[in-house]
């Protein structure tokens, strides 16, 4: 049983990771709301002060009440297709 879970992409249009996080998302039909740090400043704040770091491309995932925040664009990539297998 799949639990439910929500994400958002935090990215710019200036990194490459990101791009290529996006690239992957699109190929798989994977539809998750981007959030540009350098468009929103709320969202840069939000990323700041929940990991410390202003690095993108980051996925927040919130199960519930948990908020996980991840980094690397690989990884990243490895948990949506773990998550969006058919």
């Amino acid at each position: 049983m799949q639990s439910e879970e929500s994400y958002q992409l935090f990215k710019t249009d200036l990194c490459g990771f990101c791009y290529r996080v996006r690239g992957f998302m699109a190929e798989n039909d994977i539809d998750i709301p981007l959030r540009d740090i350098n468009q929103d400043v709320e969202a840069y704040r939000e990323l700041l002060s929940a990991t410390g770091r202003g690095t993108v491309p980051c996925l927040r995932i919130q199960r519930g009440d948990e908020v996980q925040w991840m980094f690397e664009s690989l990884d990243i990539m490895r948990y949506l297709a773990e998550k969006h297998a058919a």
